[in-house]
C-alpha cells in the first residue's frame, strides 16, 4: 500500500507539472549566463506590466543550441538572442558586408533567414552589443605592447588561455579566430565566465574570451585587444520571437518595442554588475532597470526571487535568507523525481515479471534497457527538446528512461532465483505457474525488488539536478546558476538539499521494503540487500 501511495503521488505530481504546461501562458526562456537571464526577466516583466497576459520563465537553457531548438520546436514562444549568434553559430555564415555596415547588414540578414525558414522574427534591437573580444592581464599587455590581436599572435605560444565552452567550439569563436589570425596558445583550458576572471587575476591564464557588457571590466585589471582584422560579428541584442506567438498575440510586439534602442553597453556592464559581483536577483535588477526607464511602475513586478545580496554571511544564514525559494524548488525537484520513478516502477516491474517467463530473450531485452544508462543525462535531456520541448516533461521521460534499468534488473532476477524449494513445493500442491509467480516468486523477490526502485531513486534524484538545463526547475537552478557565478553558498544550497532529499527517499523506500517483504526473510536480508545487486 505504501508503495501505491508513493506512485500515486509521483504520478500526481507529474500530471499537475504537465497540466501547468497545457495552460499555454507566453513562455520567456533565456541561456545560462547572467545577461540572457536579467534580459528575458525583462522581457517577461515587461509583458506582464504592459499587456496582462501570463508569462512562464523558462531560464537557464543550455547554450544556444538547445534555446533556438526550444524556440523553433514552439517550446518557449521568444528570448534574448544576439545577430552575430544568429549568422555564425546557428546559420553557419560569415559576416555580412553592407553598405550600411556590417550591424545593419547581419540584422537584415537574419531577419530575412529566419522568417523564411523557421517564421521567427527579430524584433528592434535594444540598443547595445555583446560582441566577443579577447582580453589579457595589463602588466602583459604593457610589457609586450599588445594592442590588437595581431599583436598577440607572436606572443600566444607562449600563453596560456582561458575560454568559455561555447566560445571553443564556435565558428565565430576560437576555431575562427585561428582560421583568421594564425593564433596557437600553449594550452587552452574551457572554464565558467566567473572562474576565467579569477583565473586571470592569479596569473593561471593569461588570456580569455570576454563580453563587450560584462560587468567584471570594470573591477578587473585586464585590456580588451582590438579585433584589427574585424573578425567577430556584429552581436546586438534583440527579441527573438515565434511568428505563431505575435499572431496570437500581436500586443507583445508592441511591449517590446518599448525597450528598442534604450539600453547602451555602459548601463548594461553596470546591470550585469548588479548579477555578478553582487550577487543581486534576475528579478530585482530587471525591475529597477525596466522602472529607471519608465516602462514599468513603483510597485514590485519581480515575478521571481527578489532576495537580498549575498554579501558575507554564513552558508546557514544563506539557507535562511533564501529558504522559500529553496522549499519550492526542492518540491519541485521532488515532483519531478517521483514522477519519473513512478514510470519506471509502473513498467521496468510488469516486464521484468514478465520476462521471467522468456527467459531466452531476457537477458537481450535487459542489455538493450541498460545501454540507456550510457547516454548522458544532458545529451538525453537536449534529445528530448524536439518531441517534447522544455520543462518539467522531457525531464520526467529522461528520468523515467533513467529509472527502467536498475529496477528491470533487479526483478528479473529476484524472481528468477526465488527460493526453489518453495517454487517447488507450491508447484507440487498443484499450483499454475501465474499462481506461483504472484504468490511464491513475487513476495519472495520484493527484497530484491525494492533494493533496485531505491537505487533506481537514488540515481532519478541526483540525475534531476541536471533538468535545470531545459527549464525544470528543481534544485538544479541554484547550482547552475552557482556555477556562473561561481559562489559556492549557492551551488551547495541547491546539492545540499538534493543530497538530503536523496537520503531520505532512500530510508521511505527502506520502510517501504520491510513492509512488502515476507516476515520469514526480514531477519535473514538485510534492508536495501538482495542477492542481485543491480548489476
Amino acid at each position: 500500500m505504501a508503495l501505491s501511495a508513493l506512485l500515486l503521488v509521483g504520478l500526481g505530481t507529474g500530471r499537475a507539472l504537465w497540466a501547468a504546461e497545457a495552460e499555454a501562458p507566453v513562455v520567456v526562456g533565456s541561456k545560462n549566463f547572467e545577461e540572457s537571464r536579467l534580459l528575458a526577466e525583462m522581457f517577461a516583466q515587461l509583458i506582464e506590466a504592459r499587456t496582462g497576459l501570463a508569462v512562464e520563465r523558462r531560464l537557464n537553457l543550455a547554450g544556444t543550441q538547445v534555446c533556438f531548438e526550444a524556440l523553433r520546436s514552439g517550446a518557449i514562444d521568444l528570448y534574448p538572442e544576439y545577430t552575430g549568434t544568429g549568422l555564425a553559430s546557428i546559420l553557419g555564415e560569415q559576416p555580412a558586408k553592407g553598405p550600411d555596415g556590417d550591424a545593419a547588414a547581419t540584422l537584415a540578414r537574419v531577419r530575412k533567414v529566419f522568417l523564411e525558414r523557421w517564421d521567427l522574427h527579430w524584433l528592434a534591437p535594444l540598443g547595445f552589443e555583446n560582441a566577443y573580444e579577447l582580453a589579457v592581464r595589463r602588466d602583459l599587455a604593457q610589457r609586450d605592447g599588445l594592442r590588437t590581436i595581431s599583436d598577440l599572435v607572436p606572443f600566444a605560444p607562449r600563453l596560456d588561455a582561458g575560454f568559455g565552452y561555447e566560445f571553443a567550439e564556435r565558428p565565430d569563436g576560437l576555431p575562427g579566430l585561428r582560421d583568421a589570425y594564425g593564433l596557437s596558445f600553449h594550452s587552452v583550458t574551457r572554464m565558467q565566465q566567473a572562474l576565467k576572471y579569477r583565473a586571470a587575476a592569479a596569473d593561471e591564464i593569461q588570456v580569455l574570451d570576454v563580453y563587450t557588457t560584462d560587468g567584471r571590466l570594470l573591477t578587473y585589471d585586464l585590456v580588451v585587444l582590438e579585433d584589427d582584422k574585424g573578425f567577430f560579428p556584429p552581436y546586438a541584442a534583440a527579441p527573438l520571437v515565434r511568428g505563431a506567438t505575435l499572431e496570437r498575440h500581436p500586443e507583445i510586439a508592441g511591449a517590446l518595442s518599448l525597450l528598442a534602442g534604450s539600453l547602451d553597453e555602459e548601463s548594461m556592464r553596470r546591470l550585469n554588475l548588479r548579477l555578478q559581483e553582487k550577487g543581486e536577483e534576475p528579478a530585482a535588477v530587471a525591475h529597477d532597470a525596466l522602472r529607471s526607464l519608465g516602462l514599468i511602475g513603483n510597485t514590485d513586478g519581480t515575478g521571481g526571487d527578489a532576495t537580498s545580496p549575498r554579501g558575507e554571511v554564513s552558508f546557514p544564514t544563506y539557507l535562511w535568507r533564501h529558504r522559500a525559494p529553496l522549499g519550492r524548488r526542492t518540491m519541485e525537484h521532488l515532483a519531478l523525481s517521483g514522477a519519473g520513478l513512478a514510470l519506471g516502477v509502473l513498467l521496468a516491474i510488469p516486464l521484468g515479471l514478465a520476462l521471467e517467463r522468456r527467459r531466452r530473450i531476457a537477458e537481450v531485452v535487459i542489455r538493450a534497457v541498460a545501454i540507456t544508462q550510457t547516454v548522458p543525462s544532458l545529451a538525453l535531456l537536449a534529445f528530448m527538446i524536439p518531441l517534447l520541448g522544455v520543462g518539467p516533461r522531457p525531464a520526467i521521460v529522461a528520468l523515467w528512461i533513467y529509472s527502467l534499468f536498475p529496477i528491470l534488473r533487479n526483478t528479473y532476477t529476484g524472481v528468477r532465483d526465488a527460493d526453489p524449494r518453495a517454487v517447488e513445493s507450491a508447484t507440487a500442491l498443484g499450483m499454475t505457474p501465474v499462481q506461483v509467480l504472484a504468490r511464491v516468486r513475487l513476495p519472495l523477490a520484493a527484497p530484491v525488488i525494492m533494493a533496485g526502485v531505491r537505487t533506481a531513486a537514488v540515481l532519478t534524484v541526483g540525475t534531476a539536478t541536471l533538468a535545470a538545463f531545459i527549464g525544470a526547475g528543481g534544485l538544479g537552478e541554484p547550482i547552475v546558476t552557482g556555477l556562473q557565478l561561481a559562489d559556492t553558498r549557492m551551488i551547495l544550497s541547491g546539492a545540499v538539499p538534493a543530497a538530503l532529499l536523496a537520503v531520505a527517499v532512500d530510508l521511505a523506500l527502506a520502510g517501504v521494503e520491510r513492509l512488502v517483504s515476507p516476515r520469514g526473510l526480514a531477519s535473514a536480508t538485510p534492508a536495501g540487500g538482495g542477492a542481485a545487486g543491480t548489476g
